[in-house]
């Protein structure tokens, strides 16, 4: 395996870097990864002990990072996730269908809203040929329904979420509402269902209870496949917080075993 930074895409608030862990061999697969941080913190860097068990089995992973509050909010963020999903496609001589995602917490939102609205047009704003449609999808932890879980940020006091939701939703709960895996689902808009791993410690203070559950459940009644993989005992960012840890391992290990079904012939 080796790595390397490109820069990806330039605004005018400066270049966005891309971290490109690369197999030894020819890639089986290829992801994007995006960090989580509130939607206001971390790096490219966050995902990195994921990045390189995939990178390890095979997969040519690019982890981005994305323009952030206070530069950029809701939906600036989530276009530059569209356009990095682009370019990967564009750089990584693969079919469509060896090309997925991965999100943590913030990212997972982030990156599902791609997943499943890849055309949306504030989305897709960002010129590059292509299309964002990916082929499945892994989510660590995902903040799914940000208005859900802004609601229990208020219940509970939870400061550091209130900051972070009002530095990244320009409008509170009518775009909190907007963009929302889980109320696309409810409301029955057109959306893509890829197939999806979800993974969720069942200690997370960090999201309302029961918020999984209800994601996959939405997502089985529209016609998706999910699978929702409890981890018992873990919190919040089990795996990259916690590396080497059971819990970390076995979500390493569950990763690996569904991206591989993506792999195509070795």
């Amino acid at each position: 395996m080796s790595t390397e930074d490109v820069t990806y895409l330039t605004h005018a608030s400066g270049p966005l870097l891309a971290r490109l862990y690369r197999p030894a061999g020819a890639p089986k697969a290829a992801m994007v990864s995006v960090h989580g941080g509130r939607w206001v913190g971390e790096s490219r860097l966050t995902n990195a002990i994921i990045d390189e068990a995939l990178a390890a089995a095979g997969v040519l992973v690019m982890a981005v990072d994305i323009r952030k509050p206070p530069v950029a909010r809701y939906p600036e963020p989530v276009a530059d996730i569209n356009f990095a999903i682009r370019w990967l496609k564009a750089n990584c001589d693969l079919p469509d269908a060896r090309i997925g995602g991965m999100g943590t917490s913030s990212g997972g939102h982030q990156l599902m809203l791609n997943a499943m609205r890849p055309k949306d047009p504030r989305y897709a704003a960002l010129p590059l040929a292509g299309d964002a449609a990916l082929a499945f999808a892994v989510l660590g932890w995902p903040v799914i329904d940000p208005l859900a879980r802004y609601r229990y940020a208020v219940a509970g006091n939870k400061q550091p979420y209130l900051e972070a939701h009002a530095a990244y939703w320009a409008s509170s709960e009518a775009e909190m509402a907007e963009g929302n895996p889980q109320l696309i689902l409810e409301r029955g808009e057109p959306a893509l269902l890829p197939p999806v791993l979800l993974l969720q410690g069942t200690k997370d203070e960090a999201l309302p209870e029961g918020m999984a559950d209800r994601f996959a459940a939405a997502y089985d009644k529209a016609g998706g496949r999910l699978e929702l993989v409890k981890v018992e005992g873990a919190p919040h960012t089990f795996i990259t917080k916690s590396p080497g840890s059971p819990a970390s391992d076995e979500g390493i290990r569950r990763i690996l075993q569904f991206v591989a079904g993506f792999t195509g012939p070795a």
